[in-house]
């Protein structure tokens, strides 16, 4: 086996000096990605665009950790034509279970990882934190004060708190952790890898077998471990393995099925067999096990390298801040995290052979073509413009859903997917500059669009929302808003006509329905002028015009101040949640309405400003956190019921949702309320910290008050990595740096910050083939493209829309919270500058 060395990557702390990677990858370099070291690929036009494929493509053969569903020690070889083969590494629980895939109940620690899978490195553990310490100190919360809960509860506490704590003390006794790393190296079909004991008396399991059941057949060769496959798109391609340890293992066999090697290494007997082989180590605290795994189209030489030689890679691999997506500050560092965890939830999908971004459940069964999906776009592509395009046609590539309408892409029994993916791919469009993607999306979008007036009940332009029927988990399901309590009392209307879609409609004018309608239409407007189809453009302005206007004029609450649904016997429905801002994010506010949603009521802390933002119901509606009892003199747990039970803010009663914020914050920052975009912005990346920093999780929802960590939907096993998680802290980092999605030049850019706290600095963002770096502080905003410096503001800090850099100058939209001095840099290194009074000031320079 051939050795090879990773270049260190170093990583200047100061924002100028951000610059692009050098790894080696298995992926076409797209803007901003690093190149493969050797090996003829497909690839893109100096203009990134490609008329077949919106997205570079995977080249084989190549070599990827992780990227099958929560395998998150092991990683994925694939060979020229298509053989496929799983690296895991398992590892011995003290009563002898072997824990070697679906892993995210007992991942401890995630990162540093790159997306294109150049380096990955975790932490697993045998307590998978079922019991954690906020549940004992919960119990002791109700001992404490037997006054502020019933008997019973007081009675529960005392009964619970002893039998929990003996199990938690004898899990921590037992507990069994150990460090995965991974780089790659050459030319991306090899991996060297390490697995770290953190405690004694571990027992870990090096395995090759087939990631999803394909034919293959596995030997132990020595001190190795080999496999072949056939390819499944060229059965004449055969592909081979081989796992290369730097020294001996304590045992070793293969095992005719999975069952059969793992009651082998756990103390029984397996059936000898070709489908399954393992390594066994049995190690001390602090004892490495080093190795390298290599795909080819021929036999792999039997060589392996030294230990040594496998640390100095993984060493140099770790320094992953060079070439990938990275930040520092309060908010700016959020920019590592949201890095690790997408990639992460990098998966493969095995049916269209490419990436994709892994949803929720802790693995998801596959891509999900619902509007989750559309915020993983939106995410990814701030960590590599690849997976995000990757994903995205990814989506729009998939089957229909079993039972649904026949409509590739998103799922039409969610009407916020269809909106939602038109404008991720929006976004990917401003971001990145490549027609293709809406080339792949526009056909189907129409499509979607022009199905959604089977929903109009009254044929009066404005949608009804679909009836769900009676059950609990669904009535607000056409919007992902399961349970909400908007849509707890509508009644069914029989629906005539209409697409097949079995669902009747409602008498309920739903106003987050209606401003995904208007968002959908204005996006596809947007879509038809770059296609070239000005008609189409008409059309789609028109309709978004249409329910502007209707919406406006039947929606808004005067006496209330805000939009919201109606029955449509003319009754109010008086819930208030989120949604009441959603005609922000689609543009169909006026300016003083607007002012009116922002300042009297998401500023309001009786309804939705606080420490964390924003809940899913107003804070003083009955519904808010009305599950169990609350305790507003209770030291720690203000909603804290009882262990094992729903705490008081139930997900649709008050607990935070990351689509809801995202949707707000756009909405805001779209209206130009940059002060508040940037404060609601870091509320959102606090929340999400906080949990990242605490337990290394991303959850799917997060509770309403701080410090809150017994909330059952946010630490089940099943949520804590749950992808869209991510748009918390993509609002901080669109703050320092965006594209722009909303009116104007889509090639422009947004920067800068009124109300972060502290200075933040983010690096290696990729837009429209060049790669920006933002500093942005309370006298200080510089920003740099392609490692030069071109613009500079001081004195102040500022928030800059429509930044369009022109040969040797610049225009753009500048709002500063008070004098300043702004310079833009020249390609001859000259500054062109002038000083900016407080507010908002048009500039060209």
């Amino acid at each position: 086996m051939a050795r090879h060395q990773m270049p260190r990557r170093h990583f200047l702390g100061t924002v100028g000096a951000a610059g692009l990677g050098s790894a080696a990858i298995g992926l076409v370099p797209g803007a901003g990605e690093a190149a493969a070291a050797s090996s003829a690929a497909e690839g893109l036009t100096d203009a990134g665009h490609r008329s077949e494929l919106p997205y570079p493509t995977l080249r084989r053969p190549f070599a990827m950790p992780g990227v099958k569903e929560q395998d998150w020690t092991g990683a994925l070889f694939v060979g020229t034509g298509e053989s496929r083969f799983a690296l895991r590494v398992g590892l011995l629980t003290a009563q002898g279970k072997l824990l070697r895939e679906k892993m995210t109940n007992y991942l401890w620690r995630i990162g540093p990882m790159t997306p294109d899978g150049a380096y990955k490195e975790v932490r697993v553990t045998t307590d998978d934190r079922t019991i954690m310490p906020a549940h004992l100190d919960a119990l002791r919360e109700v001992i404490a004060h037997p006054d502020q809960w019933s008997q019973s509860a007081v009675d529960d506490a005392t009964a619970k708190l002893p039998q929990l704590q003996q199990k938690y003390d004898q899990v921590q006794s037992e507990k069994r952790t150990i460090r995965v790393s991974y780089a790659r190296t050459g030319d991306g079909s090899e991996l060297v890898g390490a697995v770290t004991a953190l405690d004694d008396d571990t027992t870990v399991v090096l395995e090759l077998s087939s990631p999803w059941g394909e034919v293959a057949s596995y030997a132990v060769d020595g001190t190795c471990l080999t496999g072949s496959a056939p390819g499944l798109l060229d059965t004449t391609r055969t592909g081979h393995i081989r796992l290369s340890p730097t020294e001996p293992a304590d045992s070793s066999g293969c095992y005719a099925s999975v069952a059969d090697m793992t009651a082998a290494v756990t103390g029984g007997s397996g059936t000898p067999g070709t489908a399954v082989a393992a390594l066994v180590y049995r190690l001390g605290k602090g004892r490495t096990i080093t190795f390298a795994a290599r795909v080819d189209d021929r036999t792999v030489k039997a060589d392996a390298p030294e230990a040594h030689e496998v640390e100095h890679t993984l060493a140099a691999g770790a320094h992953v801040r060079g070439g990938n997506l990275t930040g520092s500050g309060p908010v700016g560092r959020a920019a590592d995290a949201v890095r690790d965890a997408l990639s992460l939830n990098t998966n493969y999908d095995r049916d269209r052979r490419r990436n994709y971004v892994m949803w929720g459940w802790g693995g998801g069964g596959g891509l999900f073509t619902g509007w989750d999906s559309a915020f993983d776009a939106v995410n990814a592509a701030f960590v590599s413009r690849t997976l995000a395009l990757q994903h995205e046609t990814d989506v729009f590539e998939a089957p229909a859903p079993p039972n649904q309408v026949p409509l590739l892409g998103p799922r039409y029994d969610q009407q916020n997917s269809g909106p939602m993916h038109a404008y991720a791919a929006w976004r990917l469009y401003t971001k990145f500059g490549d027609r293709s993607i809406l080339e792949k999306t526009y056909p189907a979008l129409v499509t979607f669009h022009d199905l959604l007036p089977e929903w109009d009940t009254d044929r009066d332009g404005l949608l009804e929302t679909p009836y769900f029927g009676d059950r609990v988990g669904g009535r607000g399901n056409h919007l992902g808003l399961d349970d909400s309590p908007v849509y707890a009392d509508y009644h069914r209307v029989p629906k005539q006509g209409g697409s097949g879609d079995k669902r009747d409609n409602t008498d309920l004018t739903d106003v987050a329905l209606n401003s995904y309608y208007a968002l959908l239409a204005e996006t596809l407007a947007k879509m038809a002028r770059v296609l070239g189809k000005p008609q189409a453009a008409e059309r789609f302005a028109a309709q978004h015009a249409t329910i502007r206007r209707l919406l406006n004029d039947r929606l808004w609450h005067a006496e209330k101040g805000l939009y919201l649904s109606r029955y449509l016997d003319g009754t109010w429905n008086e819930v208030v949640t989120p949604t009441v801002f959603y005609p922000l994010f689609a543009g169909l506010a006026t300016q003083e309405r607007a002012r009116v949603l922002v300042e009297q009521h998401l500023l309001n802390p009786e309804e939705f400003w606080g420490e964390y933002v924003v809940p899913s119901v107003a804070r003083n509606d009955p519904t808010y956190c009305s599950g169990g009892p609350v305790h507003p003199d209770s030291e720690h747990f203000r909603f804290f019921d009882r262990y094992g039970e729903d705490t008081a803010p139930e997900q649709w009663k008050g607990a935070v949702w990351p689509p809801m914020n995202a949707t707000v914050y756009d909405g805001v920052k779209r209206y130009g309320f940059d002060d508040v975009a940037g404060q609601f912005a870091a509320r959102s990346t606090a929340m999400y910290l906080d949990a990242w920093d605490k337990e290394n999780w991303f959850p799917e929802s997060f509770d309403p008050e701080p410090g809150q960590s017994v909330m059952d939907s946010a630490v089940d096993t099943a949520w804590r990595t749950y992808s869209w998680s991510n748009a918390m802290p993509v609002q901080g980092l669109h703050e320092l740096i965006s594209d722009n999605p909303w009116d104007g030049d889509a090639s422009a850019i947004m920067f800068g910050t009124l109300s972060l706290p502290g200075t933040n600095t983010v690096a290696n963002v990729q837009l429209r083939g060049h790669t920006y770096a933002v500093s942005a502080g309370p006298d200080r905003t510089t920003l740099v493209r392609d490692g030069r410096t071109v613009f500079r503001a001081t004195g102040a800090r500022v928030a800059v829309r429509n930044f369009v850099l022109r040969g040797s100058g610049a225009s753009f939209d500048i709002n500063a919270d008070g004098p300043a001095r702004v310079e833009v840099f020249g390609k001859d290194g000259r500054a062109r500058g002038r000083k900016v009074p407080a507010g908002r000031t048009h500039v060209s320079l």
